[in-house]
């Protein structure tokens, strides 16, 4: 499972020690280490190859360490120098500590015998140590301290104290002497002399520990020993220590039979050390030569009774007890030997008991021989047994690890994002303006560059770093709740001197979000304040990633490495980022990398080949079965199942990855048996027999080898991305001294990978499955990128290559590729629909046939029209069963599939003729014409004036064009100074794009896209109800004034009914417009004498309001006024006009009937010839404003004439109102009374004053008054009455005599008014509006012949296309429609910019700078003859041709110059030797000029 690598990842994480969760978690690490490698040899060589985690000065570290090595004999003896080493600095450095001791004691022994390397090591290390390290109170000054120590309860107690330390420094010299080694011994002679260890032993307050481990040391040092140490035979130290022995062993037999106070440590005292002492003294060959144990004979027999008194004892355990019998033994074999005499009774004892041990060793043995020979079968039996559990506990701990990492994996990843965070602004971890924050600047290109050396020695943290680097390109959702407040935590820590007071970095805007929500992360968008994928792929670019990304391909032998170079290289080049995508070109190219670089990735690709052809079986067996059980398909697992699948299948594809899971499991799981036991393959055979799926399931996975492809592939596909041709022809050749090329490479990959040619005889599907479909769309998408742009030598060179790379392409298009076809649909309509755009870049932009025919040369037609069928029949399918937004729709597969077909058509008339809907009297006539009809072409000139042709998939947001749009461009778009329509066409489809989002975004709402739907019978209904409304108000203005409403005849009235009733019938038998209108009438009519005029008037005001108000909706829907914004609302003078409609219907509703009158102007907004008329006055209105202010002019001068000399002749009659004037007249008789009347009659005849009258009141009295006794009266008078009348203003002034003496100067003024303003100004204004209706009408019917005599894209006549082979109406239908080039233009909107056609990136940029080169002008390439077109073929060719020439002859000067200088080199040479003599200046001159 790994575990181990898991923890030992989790110990290099660093922490705070204070941290007492984060203490307690690396305690709970190290203890499983330390059980994990407790005798098992294999785990802890897996734990020492990590050894360098654990050379730190901490104790855990030391234990677990200790572990490793713990009786693994093959460690112990390899352990370096190095190691020893460190623990004994740490006891210098960082305290006298038990466990670095410890360590050095576990490893000078091991599995019971003794490395004597490792003593000596350990010895040399400790001697040079010196007194930091070699601690012994055997001075009179530290003496008292250790008794001191003995004596305190307290420090015997402390485990890791100064008493334990000197025991176990005292054991660990013990251990370095043990298994007699001469070195060592003599070292410690000198370090611990046999007198202090007497004192101190001897010593009363000593206790059992001190003595255990002084008593083992004089045993190692002094008795058990390679050479003679004579000091312990010639001394009583010896037997001074014996003595003290006598005393112990009393003390322990004494006790009482209370075993909960038996002081065991004293006991085992007595039964190990001093009687292994005892053994080892008295059987030591230079123990013979003592003559001390004659002297000491009482004290050997009392020793001898001591120790049988204890084997007597109850309490010994079997191995104290053979420890005491053994000395007994030893001594009494020493006593036989040497002669001493035994008291009888002991004598008779040892005996007895010399018998007794004897017989029991042989029953001992027999019982071991009976207890194998019966279990030996059952054991056998029962390892099949255990395994079960084993099992179990896997599974059990499986669970544990999946539910810790669904747990963790969250708060990890939140973890990893606030590194990539530190990454982004390093200099935010330091405080502003100091040193640091200012060395920080160029942290990320430092780390890069550190990266590179790292690959040889950090591998791990290579990975990291790349890892790292990767994750800030890399779009992170938002993590869970627990990973959220942790990284809230997390960036408070780091960022707490700038956290929260406005930081300077780029990602302030992202921490004050996380400081006020408290967590609530939206991905890399929220998290790097808005910042640019491509802007951060600069960045890391310009810090030298894409360098570090060549270095590490390059240089790397882990694949580990390489397969993260990459996966970096990757996140760098998504989306085609060019500036990476130049720094990489230059690197390779300028550098120098290109050979090696490429060499890599091409030993890459070959070893793919080799590992694919030696690992691929083919199991036609299976197939087989598959075939069989088609019904139910249960042998066939399904993790990719389509969503629509039903519910058995999705059944049976669970069962398929629960069969999966299970024979991992058991394939893992039988592993580990083996690696446990190898023994148990020969024992549980029956459990290896398992059925053929979990073999078959094993030998699909795929080989790293051949996974790495994947990356490489999709790497070198990025590096060619948006069309990059440079880069595109150096994958093909580097002009370098050995060439790679890539594009070969891939193409053979593709060959090998679908099985060459047998793969191409209708059996991919034997080779492509599950596991590998990933790949060969991954190549075929990589080759496609290869030829795009158009690169035509990449697209040659897939074409004519040697290998069957083309014919798989075109089997990957034509075959059913089973059995993955029969539940992974979607997997087998991704790999055709890739194998199509492949075909179609490499015929992309071509003018030659030849990549075309050898496509056609191994396809048939009708093959390829089936396949097609069957998409789209497959299509309607889906569609009856669900809708499948996910995966990619057949219907999109089958368009891709017609229009390769459709370009390989014109290279074939069979196909040609196959495409054509109604050539196939079979089904699937429905399919070619949906494709025909979703399929537009267009033609486009590129940079060197070259036309090309282009088929595209009408997208499908184009459906929602209204055709009053299409109509109202196709009518109104204007053309510009060279006659072309193009350009406000163009300026037009920003709109019409964005009418079609809102038109699709409308039919979610179905009441506002009835309402759109129907907008013109709004319109028409309004205008008809505005004209009744105002009939009314005409004809029964004033209501009520007649006294006649409501009193109908009854012969009207029932004829009115009659009237309605027949409207009513012929609504149902005529056309609706005709029988509508009667209808209104003789409702209105039958409504106005029913329920009198003024409410049928308030009734037909609310229904136009209702109505325009609907039409308002209607045209908002329609045109999606408020998408726009606020300021094309203001402007869109139509939407205004409309609003002002319905502003007038409300006045005449809420206000006065007379406001009706206003909307019988909507009349002229309808109909184009009284905007005519409108338009011919104001279309010139500047002429005609200017020749109106000269006639003001002129009217001026002449009142000017007239004021000076002919003021009485301004003389007019006037009609006085007679009620409001004092004069009466004769329209005041009716109202005058009787005695006003005598009054009046009385005044006129006794007046007698009239001669005295002024004259001024006898005009005024005569109704006649003088209208220029001021200019500016004057002026009113000739401007008024001169310009109204026929004959000018001489026409109302006073008619002269021929006397007068101004009669003349009248006549002269009289017709010169007439002349020059009457009949030259007047009509000058008249003829400016004749002339420009005159225009208007022209241009109306010029434009109508233009559109229908001119093509609106190209701009040719209808007459240059008589006698082709193209009719002017197939040319605007099908090669320039304009809709077409609409939708073209949505396309390349709608299209993501990595997958466009070279084509469609070429009209992406020209639309982007807004230049409108690309758009056909007075061409067409139906116009060009054929001999032009050859004659162009064969200037190609002749160009090509000479190109080559040009080439070679370079070639050979080249050769010609480097033979030259061999030549010279090797005359020189032969000069030297003195062959050429004479002759060599004659030779020299003959030669060439250099």
């Amino acid at each position: 499972m790994g575990a181990h690598s898991v923890v030992l990842d989790l110990l290099q994480i660093p922490y705070e020690k204070t941290d007492e969760k984060m203490n307690e978690i690396m305690n709970l690490a190290h203890t499983f280490l330390q059980n994990f490698c407790r005798g098992n040899p294999q785990n802890q060589v897996l734990l020492h190859k990590n050894l360098n985690l654990f050379l730190t000065p901490g104790l855990l570290e030391a234990e677990t360490m200790r572990h490793t090595f713990m009786n693994n004999y093959h460690l112990c003896n390899e352990i370096s120098e190095r190691v020893v080493q460190h623990f004994v600095h740490c006891v210098e450095t960082h305290g006298r500590h038990v466990e670095y001791l410890r360590f050095l004691q576990t490893i000078v022994k091991a599995d019971g015998k003794y490395v004597k390397k490792c003593q000596d090591m350990v010895m040399t290390e400790l001697i040079n140590g010196g007194e930091d390290v070699l601690i012994f109170y055997n001075d009179r000054a530290s003496f008292p301290v250790l008794l001191q120590m003995m004596c305190s309860e307290r420090d015997r107690a402390d485990e890791s104290g100064p008493l334990a330390y000197h025991v176990t420094l005292v054991e660990l010299l013990a251990a370095c002497t043990e298994g007699k080694n001469v070195y060592t011994e003599i070292k410690c002679n000198s370090l611990l002399p046999l007198d202090d260890i007497v004192r101190v032993v001897t010593h009363d307050d000593c206790i059992p520990e001190v003595k255990i481990a002084y008593v083992n040391f004089v045993n190692h040092c002094y008795v058990d020993t390679e050479v003679e140490m004579k000091e312990i035979y010639a001394s009583n130290h010896i037997w001074k220590l014996f003595e003290n022995f006598l005393v112990d062993m009393a003390r322990v037999c004494n006790t009482t039979t209370d075993r909960k106070h038996a002081d065991t440590s004293l006991e085992k005292y007595v039964t190990e050390p001093v009687m292994n002492i005892v053994s080892g003294f008295f059987s030591s060959p230079f123990s013979d030569n003592s003559t001390s144990l004659q002297t000491h004979q009482p004290v050997f027999i009392q020793l001898l009774q001591s120790a049988f008194r204890i084997y007597n004892c109850t309490w010994p355990n079997p191995a104290q007890k053979a420890s005491v019998e053994s000395c007994i033994k030893t001594l009494a074999e020493v006593a036989k030997n040497r002669g001493i005499a035994i008291p009888v009774d002991l004598d008779s004892q040892v005996n007895t008991l010399f018998m007794k041990s004897h017989s029991n060793m042989v029953q001992r043995a027999a019982m071991g021989w009976r207890m194998s020979a019966r279990s030996g079968p059952r054991f056998k039996e029962a390892l099949g047994g255990p395994a079960w559990d084993y099992r179990n506990i896997i599974e059990k701990l499986q669970d544990v690890v999946s539910s810790l990492e669904q747990q963790f994996t969250p708060m990890m990843q939140a973890e990893f994002s606030v590194l990539v965070d530190v990454l982004h602004s390093p200099e935010l971890l330091f405080p502003e303006g100091s040193d640091a924050r200012i060395r920080c600047g160029a942290f990320l290109s430092k780390l890069i560059n550190h990266t590179k050396k790292l690959m040889e020695k950090e591998e791990k943290l290579c990975i990291k770093i790349l890892q790292t680097l990767r994750e800030m390109l890399d779009k992170k959702d938002s993590f869970a709740e627990e990973g959220n407040t942790l990284r809230k935590i997390l960036l408070n820590r780091y960022f707490k001197g700038d956290y929260g007071s406005g930081m300077n970095g780029p990602l302030s805007g992202s921490y004050s979000k996380t400081a006020q929500v408290g967590g609530g992360f939206s991905g890399q968008d929220s998290d790097k304040s808005g910042i640019l994928m491509s802007d951060i792929q600069c960045l890391l670019d310009k810090e030298g990633a894409s360098e570090l990304v060549i270095d590490v391909i390059v240089s790397t032998k882990n694949d580990r490495i390489f397969s993260e170079a990459i996966l970096l290289g990757i996140a760098l080049l998504e989306g085609g980022n060019t500036q990476t995508q130049y720094s990489t070109y230059q690197q390779l190219n300028q550098q120098k990398k290109s050979e090696k670089f490429f060499k890599v990735l091409h030993d890459r690709m070959k070893t793919a080949q080799q590992e694919i052809r030696s690992t691929v079986t083919v199991n036609t067996i299976d197939l087989g079965s598959k075939k069989k059980d088609d019904d139910c398909d249960l042998t066939i697992s399904a993790p990719k199942k389509r969503v629509r699948d039903s519910t058995l299948h999705l059944k049976q594809g669970m069962k398929g990855q629960l069969t999966e899971a299970s024979s991992a499991t058991s394939k893992a799981y039988s592993v580990y048996r083996r690696e446990m036991d190898p023994e148990i393959d020969l024992l549980g055979s029956a459990t290896d027999a398992t059925n053929t799926e979990e073999k078959s399931t094993e030998e699909a996975t795929m080989s790293p080898a051949i996974t790495i492809m994947q990356p490489i592939l999709r790497f070198l596909q990025l590096l060619c991305e948006n069309h990059n041709r440079e880069l595109q022809t150096f994958l093909r050749n580097q002009n370098n001294k050995t060439n790679y090329n890539l594009v070969c490479e891939t193409l053979q990959f593709l060959d090998c990978i679908c099985g060459s040619t047998t793969g191409g005889l209708g059996l991919l599907g034997l080779y492509i499955n599950e596991k590998n479909v990933v790949l060969v769309n991954q190549t075929l998408e990589s080759l496609t990128e290869y030829c795009q742009g158009p690169c035509h030598e990449n697209q040659t060179c897939i074409a004519t290559h040697e290998s069957n790379g083309i014919d798989i392409i075109i089997a990957l298009i034509l075959n059913d590729i089973n059995p993955l076809g029969k539940y992974c649909m979607d997997l087998v309509l991704q790999l055709k629909n890739n194998a199509s755009k492949l075909l179609l870049a490499i015929m992309e932009s071509r003018h030659d046939s030849e990549n075309a025919e050898r496509i056609l040369f191994n396809m048939r037609p009708r093959e390829l029209v089936d396949v097609m069928k069957n998409a789209y029949n497959q299509a309607l399918e889906c569609e009856e069963e669900t809708e499948n937004g996910d995966n990619i729709s057949p219907k999109d597969v089958g368009h891709n599939i017609y229009i390769l077909a459709h370009q390989l058509a014109r290279h074939n008339k069979t196909l040609q003729q196959m495409l054509k809907p109604g050539s196939d009297p079979e089904e699937g006539d429905e399919a070619l014409k949906y494709y025909a009809n979703h399929t537009a072409q267009i033609e486009i000139v590129r940079h060197d004036r070259t036309m090309e042709q282009i088929v595209f998939p009408v997208p499908n947001i184009c459906e929602f064009l209204t055709r009053e749009s299409k109509s109202r461009v196709f009518n109104t778009t204007e053309r510009d100074e060279q006659g072309s329509k193009v350009n406000d066409f163009f300026q037009q489809t920003e709109d019409l794009y964005n009418e079609m989002k809102w038109q699709k975004k409308i039919r979610n709402n179905p009441a506002l896209f009835w309402f759109s739907r129907h907008i013109s019978l709004w319109g028409s209904i309004s205008f008809n109800l505005a004209v009744f409304i105002n009939l009314a108000v005409a004809l029964f203005y004033p209501f009520g004034d007649d006294g006649d409403e409501g009193t109908l005849s009854p012969l009207f009235s029932v004829l009115l009914w009659i009237a309605v009733a027949v409207c009513t019938a012929m609504l149902f038998f005529f056309a609706k417009p005709v029988g509508i209108r009667p209808f209104l009438v003789s409702v209105i009519l039958r409504s106005i004498y029913t329920i009198g005029l003024g409410p049928t008037l308030i009734l037909l005001g609310a229904a136009n309001l209702c109505n325009k108000i609907v039409f308002l909706v209607s045209f908002v829907g329609n045109r999606g006024t408020f998408t726009r914004g606020y300021r094309a609302v203001v402007m869109d003078m139509a939407f205004l006009y409309h609003v002002a409609y319905v502003l007038v219907c409300m006045l005449g509703l809420c206000v006065h009937e007379f406001f009706y009158s206003f909307l019988l102007f909507d009349l002229v907004y309808r109909e184009e010839t009284l905007l005519n008329v409108i338009k011919s006055v104001t279309r010139n209105g500047r002429s005609i404003i200017l020749t109106a202010v000269l006639a003001l002019i002129l009217v001026y001068l002449f009142s000017i004439v007239g004021f000076l000399f002919l003021k009485d002749d301004f003389i007019m009659e006037v009609d006085r109102l007679k009620n409001k004037t004092p004069i009466a007249g004769i329209g005041e008789v009716p109202t005058t009374t009787l005695t006003s009347m005598m009054e009046t009659c009385a005044k006129e005849n006794c007046s007698s004053a009239l001669p005295i009258t002024n004259p001024g009141e006898e005009e005024k009295e005569n109704g006649i008054e003088r209208t220029c006794d001021t200019l500016l009266m004057c002026i009113v008078t000739v401007l008024n009455q001169g310009l109204r009348n026929g004959g000018g203003v001489g026409d109302v002034l006073r008619k002269p005599s021929k006397d007068e003496p101004l009669f003349a100067a009248r006549v002269v003024y009289d017709l010169l008014f007439y002349f020059i303003v009457i009949i030259i100004v007047l009509n000058l204004i008249f003829g400016v509006i004749i002339d420009t209706f005159a225009d208007l009408r022209s241009e109306k019917q010029k434009k109508e012949e233009i559109l229908k005599t001119t093509c609106f894209i190209c701009g040719l006549e209808r007459d240059k296309f008589d006698n082709k082979t193209v009719s002017f109406e197939e040319h605007i239908k099908s090669e320039h429609n304009m809709w077409h080039y609409l939708y073209f233009i949505v396309l390349v909107k709608v299209k993501d910019p990595t997958e466009y056609t070279g084509p469609e990136s070429y009209v992406a940029q020209m639309i982007v700078e807004k230049n409108l080169d690309w758009f056909p002008r007075m061409r067409a390439m139906s116009l060009v003859s054929s001999e032009g077109d050859n004659e162009q073929n064969e200037i190609r060719n002749l160009q090509e041709k000479l190109e080559s020439t040009m080439s070679l002859v370079k070639q050979l000067s080249g050769q010609l110059a480097e033979l030259k200088e061999q030549m010279t080199e090797q005359r020189k040479n032969k000069q030297r030797l003195g062959f050429l003599g004479s002759n060599t200046p004659h030779v020299n001159h003959h030669m060439p000029p250099h």
